[in-house]
């Protein structure tokens, strides 16, 4: 049996077992340098003097990331600011029949920005009233040494798409409402659209006014023992909402609604003091609105309303028409015995000197036109009937009665 020769077994296995090189027999090329976002990344693995290689490996950060078994170049794809770090390279050349695997030097790759991430501002505010106009404007700056790209703008509300790929980085509401609330952000991209940055997100606050609110009694009619309801409703206004309820004018409780809309106050009828008037009043952070009165009445009693303009003048009236017919009642009463023509009853009368006993007639006579405000008055004395002397006829005195402040004729 022949032994082999142990310096023939280190000849074979020389030529199949590689050498390991010594650093930079290989080189790494990036392309593009310089290295912007969006650009695709390339990494090319090259021997000395572009010797063939095989088993290329490249590495980032020390850590494998490919094999090529027959390729020398990896493509990165879209390079990020996530792609900067260190690259390196190894692979397999073959020389004087010896397999040799060289190692490149490691290149430091930086992956510049192209623009930072978007801030989204609001003008005036982030917290407006409603009818205010708002604008939302999408901030940020390309990299001076990028000029010539052009970036395209998206606006977006919660999860729906205001406005898309604009150019013009503003978006405007011309009048903002309390529907116009929610969350909002943008997105700014190259015209490529290779890659997109959203701003963080904006929280946008409208805040309305509340509505005159509405007051529901129930039920209307009542009696000492129910339970009654006041349902105060603002159909608009940002929450959240005090609602305030009130009986001829008086508080008697509130209750606040966190999201808005109605409120309402329940309570037990303990006596006719629970009749009256009821309003309420809707108030929140922008304005304050009360209701029109309710008339709460209980079963067999009369609504005792505290006066207002409208009803104080309606009870007015009708005390005005009773004083007013007493006053008459009184004048014609007073008047009534004189605005008879013709004699009195006879009266007992002290008798004259000569124990003679007289009549005494009077008749009076309404004013005419001519006589602005005079009184005439005739006074008859008529003698008795029964005096033995002839007869004298009837002695007659005619007087004058002046309207206060006049002056007497001469």
């Amino acid at each position: 049996m022949l032994t082999p020769d142990p310096m023939l077994l280190w000849t074979v296995a020389l030529l199949f077992v590689p050498c390991v090189g010594k650093t930079g027999q290989l080189s790494l090329q990036v392309r593009p340098n310089p290295m912007f976002e969006g650009n695709s990344l390339t990494l090319k693995c090259q021997g000395r003097d572009n010797t063939l290689l095989s088993q290329v490996k490249f590495y980032k950060n020390g850590k494998f990331l490919h094999l090529s078994e027959d390729s020398q170049t990896l493509s990165m794809g879209i390079a990020t600011v996530n792609s900067s770090g260190l690259y390196h390279c190894t692979g397999n050349m073959t020389h004087n029949r010896h397999v040799i695997t060289g190692i490149s030097k490691t290149v430091m790759v930086q992956v510049q920005e192209l623009f930072p991430p978007p801030v989204l501002r609001a003008t005036p505010s982030n917290k407006l009233l409603e009818g205010i106009p708002l604008t939302l404007k999408c901030q940020t700056k390309l990299h001076h040494r990028r000029p010539a790209q052009r970036l395209r703008f998206s606006f977006h509300k919660d999860s729906r798409p205001l406005q898309t790929r604009v150019l013009y980085p503003e978006l405007h509401i011309r009048a903002a409402k309390e529907g116009d609330s929610g969350l909002y952000w943008c997105e700014a991209a190259p015209e490529s659209g290779q890659i997109r940055k959203r701003s963080p997100q904006l929280e946008i606050r409208v805040r309305a006014p509340v509505s005159q609110p509405l007051l529901t009694l129930r039920p209307t009619g009542l009696a000492v023992g129910d339970v009654a309801e006041l349902l105060c409703e603002a159909q608009s206004g940002s929450p959240p909402v005090l609602y305030s309820f009130y009986l001829n004018g008086e508080m008697l409780g509130n209750r606040v609604a966190p999201c808005g809309r109605a409120a309402s106050l329940l309570f037990r009828v303990t006596s006719e003091r629970d009749a009256g008037n009821y309003s309420c009043e809707a108030e929140n952070s922008v304005s304050k609105e009360t209701s029109k009165p309710g008339a709460l009445s209980l079963d067999g009693l009369p609504v005792l309303s505290a006066p207002t303009s409208s009803n104080g003048l309606v009870l007015w009236l009708p005390a005005s028409l009773l004083g007013l017919m007493v006053i008459a009642a009184a004048l014609l009463g007073y008047f009534r015995p004189w605005r008879k023509t013709g004699p009195l009853p006879p009266q007992d009368l002290p008798p004259e000197a000569g124990g003679e006993q007289h009549l005494l007639n009077i008749n009076f006579h309404c004013q005419n036109e001519n006589d602005d405000g005079i009184i005439y008055s005739e006074v008859y004395t008529t003698p008795n009937e029964n005096d033995a002397k002839p007869a004298k006829p009837a002695q007659k005195k005619k007087f004058c009665h002046l309207r206060r402040g006049e002056p007497a004729a001469p």
